[in-house]
């Protein structure tokens, strides 16, 4: 063997491309031979004596703690164990593994025993191996031990504990173990004992059951073995220079060689393979028992750490571990489940892609997993995404062959992803694909201009953005290649080339499209160049430049001005007709240095800028092209540049000649006998168009517009007959008009005069909005609609707000009337099918763009309206018959109704609710309306309401204390709705809108248990004896409606009429006392969570109710105890007669007690003879009633349990009624069938036991890691 005497100065480990390897060693083992554990072999040598060693410290040695001479004595830290020392970090792992080897060399059993130590430490264990266990204990049975003395009231371990401290010890973890085996490579490692014991250890632990152990140990394995590979790279190395030294004194001539020397390098070539067959052994040994086992463990982290190490060693050692017998675990675990093992998987493959050398030993992997790799691009996980990119690109650079066609346009499309990372990465593959070649004829071309290599890659820049048919956002396209193409790019003088210079003759030009494309891509690479941030939809916000990339935007936006100061003259006069170019040419000066127009004498050029503005504005009516005139006179009419005079006499010549053309034009327009024609109209509504883009954005209050707008409007409310874009953009002019003077009244220097002109104005124009909203054409509608909407929210009571007092004579609150004409315009233009639209062209059928912007359009004109609610413009309740149109209109206006119907409840609960039952009760009267009296509870009219309510109450939270007071007024009202038309059928039948009961029941869970009980007696107040003693059909909605109020409460009197479980009746049995002194507490209760609109809550102390205020209990139905009860009691204690007088009333002097005796007997023989009645016809009808109506009370039973029982009951069980039978087999029966709608939920696990179901056999679930389609194939 060869040993090095002085461990500190041996050479380290060769990088990975020092060397050129030339064997291929195979790591099978062809005689069967394992690894040796070494205790034999340690036997025969002899043990020295260890001592026990204590719990959580090290083991005794032969010399005490002396091992730790020299470094660790110095700082302290002689009693600490190895696994202390290595979690403070604070010494260097060469020091630690000095001492350690110290301390082997003197005491190896020792010092063997503490680095056991150290790995059962490491795991999070509390136990400790003492060294009684070691001398006599098999592994197995010391795993085994230290299993049962593992902590598992925490599932935590050091690898997996989280912050600094933890990160940093699995660094040093893994740190240890390299250097260990460096440091030991020469000598110890070969001793057939410490490396024996270690290897035998770990696959011990790395079987375990335990999380802790296996994954501590897979990764001490894993970084073993990868140190291991050092180790034999080091000896291949080696062994190849002694070959060639020997080869080298072999060839010399006999008289020259030494034969000596011979011998020499023939028995360290003999040592050197002897080593290697033990390396060779070891490797094999903890493959075959940690990896082949662990790289599909159960726990993703644990397989993790094997793809990542097999890949360091295919790329540290590629002779011996890149090939197929490898590789194939790294393709297998492609298709794992966890994104975490997916993506070690990608990381790994870069590495070997990377170097050229080794990706062409790669080609039958890639073939077998190419298209797994590619449709990896498209994974869930938004890393692993950017990864299989990024490793496509590898694959790219390595051969262009590899991936087709198909392949690379799956990639391309990516450039338009929204995720930024994953853009970048597939415009980088784009890059490499499409312009990283350059062919030979390409090398001697000049390097700017329209003939240099830019050009050429600029066009198939422009030909790529053209061809992806799926986007036309050019700003993402330059944002996915800003960071690989930045230079190309910013060739921005190229482009300028392309679309002014004649083509070259052989070359063929640019099309109008192509050109198009070109001006776009050349403003985006603008935008992107001086904003320094990607586009929309792209990133979280602006982040913060560094000085580097402050100082480039700086010179980039200097040769932006100084380049396009000059050329967008020349190329607005070229493109000076088309409406794209020119609308994205006039945005480029918003992006200028003005200051670089009087530094750098450019002023001739900025006066052929506004003279080509000039001859835009005048050739075009196109609105988009007026806007961007407007916001380019806009930002260039800055006061803080000297260029501001010049632009500022240019625009104030250039709006004279407007308001001057204007005012002329529509006094021939507007005379009086004469008919004007369509090229007067023109000239007014081109004229009209280009001073409202203008008003937008420039303060035209000089030029009085207002008067002439206003008279344009009123003639064409008289007569009738204007056209409708004259109309649209006169309001649209005026509305800008008005805002303007707001703005100039705001300032605390104004003239009182101007805010009285301005209220006069406002209010004059407002009414004329009004007006317009009732025209016949559509578009004027809705632009009326849509000003009206937005001066109402500007001018309401919102306008003081900030200190603006003086403003209150603006405020302006619309009337009844008017408010009833906006919601009328919103129900009829806005809650239409798309069928019923009729803004269809030419009668024809819409396509489907014209939809979605008819749909946009809707959407607009709907959040216009919702503001005014929510900033309580117009009454809350108008929201009534928007919120109802919640579950048809979902898909479309869902998410706007929504967020109403959430600021809504934010600003008044109690209204809220009112305006939620509101709602109902009007879908109730339409449906009531459409289908008659006879309601079908199972039609899907009624259903949509009960849904609909289900949803209402879902928006009020689980925090049933916060909404109590608007629960409970939306019950009061519910309920008074139910009763408040008489029955159709005359007296003694169900009141009109009686099912309304079976829709407010989905609002009872949302009620406290005093509020059910308080709900429940006002409800009495509203029933008859009768009512309560009736089973048939018309009566479900209101048995229904008393169940979900009697669930979950306390009082035990309440009525039941019906059979209950026999667990809920003990329950409310046992809770008698407690609702006793609950009812004496009830007004207390009830005034604490009233308001001042629900006093009715307590009406039941002052006002006669000669109706029932409890429910009998027929003993027939329900289940109690007959001495509890008897019935005549409860019916005399539950009822007055209709002639009595309630107790707190006084008695007319005309009625004596004896009367009043004389009524209760009466009352009670009646009571006793209708019971008798009541009980045989139920004998006799049973059976039917139960045939007739089971199916129905089933369905009926679901609802009651799934809503009826109090959500914050913790010691009851949920009380399951039967209104229609009696027995309480029949009942137990009925709920074995049922189909119980209820919620899981999954309550946490204790750690302990959490801990357990991680503790499963150690068994492989291949559909449990990896997905279906690797599971049947074989790899090669």
């Amino acid at each position: 063997m060869i040993a090095a005497q002085d461990l500190h100065t041996e050479s380290q480990f060769p990088q990975e491309a020092e060397s050129q390897l030339s064997s291929d060693t195979d790591f099978e083992d062809p005689d069967s031979k394992n690894a040796r554990t070494g205790r034999g072999t340690a036997a025969k040598k002899g043990k020295k004596a260890v001592g026990d060693k204590a719990k959580g410290g090290g083991a005794g040695r032969g010399s005490g703690l002396n091992w730790m001479n020299g470094h660790h004595q110095e700082n302290g830290m002689e009693n600490m164990s190895l696994f202390e020392v290595v979690k403070m970090g604070k010494s260097a792992t060469q020091s630690v593994v000095d001492d350690w080897i110290e301390a082997y060399k003197h005491d190896r059993d020792s010092a063997l025993l503490e680095l056991i130590n150290f790995f059962i430490q490491c795991s999070g264990c509390k136990g400790a191996v003492s060294g009684e266990m070691f001398r006599h204990m098999q592994n197995s049975e010391i795993i085994r031990k230290m299993t049962e003395e593992f902590d598992e009231d925490s599932g935590d371990y050091p690898l997996t504990l989280s912050g600094p401290q933890w990160k940093k010890f699995r660094i040093s973890f893994s740190d240890f173990i390299s250097v260990l085996v460096r440091q030991c490579q020469y000598s110890i490692i070969y001793d057939e004992y410490m490396m024996d014991t270690v290897i035998s250890l770990l696959t011990g632990l790395s079987d375990s059951q335990v999380r802790a152990f296996r994954h501590t140990s897979t990764l001490a394995a894993m970084k073993l073995m990868t140190a291991l590979v050092n180790v034999a790279l080091n000896l291949s190395i080696n062994m190849d220079n002694t070959q060639r030294q020997y080869e080298a004194e072999r060839n010399k001539v006999i008289a020259k060689r030494a034969n000596d020397r011979l011998e020499l390098l023939l028995q360290k070539r003999k040592e050197l393979q002897e080593n290697q067959d033990e390396i060779e052994n070891m490797m094999n040994a903890i493959f075959k028992g940690v990896f082949v086992h662990r790289y599909r463990d159960a726990i993703a982290e644990i397989r993790a750490i094997c793809i990542e190490e097999i890949g360091v060693w295919m790329k540290l050692y590629s002779d011996a571990f890149l090939n197929d017998s490898y590789l194939k675990y790294v393709g297998w675990t492609l298709h794992d489940k966890q994104g975490e093992v997916r993506l070690k998987c990608l990381t790994s493959l870069q590495g070997l892609y990377y170097n050229r050398e080794i990706s062409t030993r790669l080609e039958l992997f890639t073939s077998r997993f190419k298209d797994r790799i590619v449709s990896m691009t498209l994974d869930k996980e938004y890393d692993v995404a950017v990864q299989a990119i990024k490793l496509l690109t590898l694959v790219l650079q390595s051969s262009d062959d590899v991936l087709t066609a198909e392949d690379c346009e799956s990639v391309y499309h990516l450039v338009y992803s929204a995720h930024r990372p994953i853009a970048v990465s597939a415009g980088e593959f784009l890059f490499k694909k499409l312009f990283s070649h350059r062919g030979p004829e390409e090398e001697g071309l000049p390097r700017r201009g329209r003939q240099s290599l830019n050009g050429s890659l600029i066009k198939t820049t422009v030909f790529f953005f053209l061809e992806s048919e799926l986007h036309e956002h050019g700003a993402y396209l330059v944002d996915s290649l800003w960071e690989c193409a930045s230079e190309l790019l910013k060739d921005w003088e190229t482009m300028i080339s392309l679309l002014l210079d004649e083509p070259m003759p052989g070359e063929e030009p640019l099309t109008d499209r192509q050109e198009t494309a070109l001006v776009e891509i050349m403003l985006c690479a603008i935008r992107q160049a001086c904003e320094c941030h990607p586009p929309v939809g792209r990133g979280t916000g602006k982040r913060v430049l560094t000085a580097k990339e402050k100082k480039t935007q700086l010179d980039d936006r200097t040769r932006i001005t100084e380049m396009f100061a000059v050329a967008l003259p020349l190329l607005l006069a070229k493109y000076c007709v088309d409406i794209d170019k020119v609308t994205n040419l006039l945005q480029i000066p918003k992006y200028f240095d003005l200051d670089i127009y009087t530094t750098g004498r450019l002023e001739k050029h900025l006066d052929a800028l506004l003279r080509q503005i000039w001859e835009v504005l005048d050739k075009h009516t196109d609105t988009e092209v007026l806007e961007a005139c407007s916001t380019t006179y806009h930002y260039l009419c800055n006061e803080e540049f000297t260029i501001f005079n010049r632009v500022d006499i240019a625009r104030s010549q250039l709006l004279d000649e407007l308001v001057d053309k204007y005012n002329r034009l529509l006094e021939d327009f507007l005379q009086e006998g004469e008919e004007p024609d369509e090229d007067d109209a023109y000239q007014v509504l081109s004229t009209l168009k280009k001073i409202s883009a203008f008003h937008n954005a420039h303060d035209l209050s000089t030029w009085d517009l207002f008067t002439s707008n206003y008279r344009l409007l009123n003639t064409g409310l008289q007569n009738g007959d204007m056209p409708e874009q004259i109309v649209v953009h006169a309001m649209q002019c005026t509305h800008y008009i008005i805002l303007w003077h707001l703005a100039k009244v705001s300032d605390s220097s104004s003239v009182k005069g101007d805010m009285v002109t301005l209220r006069k104005q406002m209010r004059a124009f407002c009414l004329m909005c009004q007006r317009y909203i009732n025209s016949i054409n559509t578009a004027v509608k809705e632009q009326a609609f849509t000003i009206l909407c937005d001066l109402l929210l500007i001018f309401s009571h919102q306008i003081m707000s900030s200190g603006r007092e003086q403003l209150e004579s603006l405020v302006y609150m619309p009337d009844s009337s008017l408010q009833a004409e906006l919601l009328n315009f919103i129900l009829d233009q806005v809650f239409i099918d798309q069928d019923d639209d009729s803004n269809s062209t030419d009668g024809q059928q819409e396509d489907e763009a014209t939809k979605i912007e008819a749909l946009h359009k809707r959407r607009n004109l709907l959040a216009a309206y919702c503001k005014l609610i929510i900033y309580n413009v117009v009454e809350m309740n108008t929201g009534a018959d928007i919120f109802k149109q919640y579950m048809r209109y979902y898909s479309d206006y869902g998410d706007i109704i929504k967020e109403t119907m959430s600021k809504t409840r934010q600003i008044d609960k109690i209204q809220y609710a009112k305006t939620l039952i509101l709602s109902l009760q009007k879908l109730f009267n339409d449906m009531l309306s459409e289908l008659g009296f006879n309601i079908d509870r199972s039609s899907s009219a009624f259903c949509g309401i009960k849904e609909l309510a289900r949803r209402f109450s879902l928006t009020f939270g689980l925090d049933q204390l916060k909404t109590r007071e608007a629960i409970a007024m939306l019950h009061k009202d519910g309920i008074e709705f139910a009763f408040k038309e008489p029955s159709p059928q005359g007296e003694g039948g169900p009141a009109l809108n009686l099912a309304f009961l079976d829709i407010l029941s989905e609002f009872s869970s949302k009620l406290i248990r005093q509020d059910k009980r308080t709900v429940h007696m006002y409800l009495e107040r509203f029933m008859t004896f009768q009512m309560a003693l009736q089973r048939e059909d018309c009566w479900l909605p209101l048995i229904s409606y008393r169940n979900s109020l009697q669930a979950g409460g306390d009082d035990d009197t309440m009525s039941v009429i019906s059979g209950i479980s026999s667990r809920g009746s003990t329950v409310r049995s046992k809770k008698s006392k407690a609702a006793a002194a609950s009812k004496r507490k009830m007004p207390e209760e009830e005034n604490s969570c009233s308001s001042s609109d629900s006093v009715w809550i307590n009406r039941e102390q002052n006002v006669q109710t000669p109706v029932m205020m409890h429910s009998p209990h027929p003993t027939s139905t329900v289940l109690r105890d007959p001495k509890k009860m008897r019935p005549e009691d409860s019916y005399t204690a539950s009822f007055t007669m209709p002639g009595e007088q309630h107790p707190h009333q006084p008695v007319p002097p005309q009625q004596t007690p004896h009367h009043q005796h004389q009524a209760a007997i009466d009352y009670n023989t009646q009571v006793t003879w209708m019971l008798t009645q009541r009980q045989q016809a139920e004998a006799r009808q049973q059976q039917e009633r139960i045939s007739m109506h089971y199916a129905k009370m089933r369905n009926h039973m679901q609802q009651a349990i799934r809503r009826g029982s109090g959500l914050m009951e913790d010691d009851e069980e949920p009380i399951v009624e039967d209104v229609m039978m009696s027995s309480e087999d029949r009942l137990e029966d009925i709920n074995e069938g049922m189909d119980f709608d209820t919620m899981d939920i999954d309550l946490p696990a204790s750690k302990n036991r959490r801990e357990r179901t991680e503790l499963k056999p150690d068994y492989f679930d291949p559909s449990s890691i990896m997905d279906d389609s690797v599971l049947n194939v074989s790899m090669f």
